[in-house]
């Protein structure tokens, strides 16, 4: 097995893992949490491969994917209640699972486009796309709207990953520092409470005020 093709059932499996321990904080059925593992698992790198035009997508051609997030899916559903904080889990596991998934995101990006910025753009989509999803489908609030940095994250790994890959490293070095870069950004935001400044001048109206 390839090192990116290590990635890539890394990045499925941790990801189903956290869709699963969303069904778990939801208290759901067996079927409850294939699904959440499912989509969690393939949303990125299905939104990823629609963009690029590569259809079918990849767990179509492969359904090995589908089958891994299945695998997540029942194992959680036994074992779930043994951890004691299962957010703690959940945002831990995403953060590697968005590590390992922006540096193969973005080099499917590149082989597919040859364009470093295509590459960069794809590979935070793929890397966020699935948890964002996951949060939806659980009604909880979108990675997107916490504070703590995110999608920047993805971006910082892909662009690594991107750049180092233009240079004479060897494709696992090349990875190792996308992956490495990913997680340093997002675990620090985890742990330390890293934030961008935000936007505090003038609250929105609710619509119902402006009509």
């Amino acid at each position: 097995m390839s090192l990116l093709s290590f990635l890539d059932y890394a990045g499925v499996a941790l990801f189903a893992a956290t869709g699963a321990l969303a069904a778990s904080r939801k208290q759901l059925d067996l079927i409850g949490f294939l699904f959440f593992a499912a989509v969690t698992g393939t949303g990125g790198g299905t939104l990823r491969d629609i963009i690029l035009g590569r259809v079918p997508v990849f767990w179509v051609l492969n359904p090995t994917y589908v089958i891994i997030c299945a695998l997540v899916g029942v194992l959680l559903f036994f074992t779930a209640h043994l951890f004691e904080s299962r957010y703690r889990l959940l945002i831990w596991l995403d953060a590697i699972g968005l590590s390992a998934y922006c540096v193969m995101g973005a080099a499917k990006g590149m082989a597919a486009t040859g364009s470093p910025t295509v590459a960069i753009v794809t590979g935070a989509l793929t890397a966020t796309f699935g948890g964002i999803l996951r949060d939806l489908l659980a009604n909880e609030p979108s990675v997107l709207l916490r504070p703590e940095i995110y999608v920047t994250a993805a971006l910082v790994g892909a662009g690594v990953f991107t750049a180092a890959n233009a240079t004479a490293l060897p494709l696992y070095a090349s990875a190792g520092l996308g992956v490495i870069a990913a997680f340093a950004v997002r675990g620090g935001a985890l742990w330390f409470g890293w934030t961008f400044p935000t936007y505090h001048h003038k609250p929105g109206r609710h619509p119902d005020d402006v009509m």
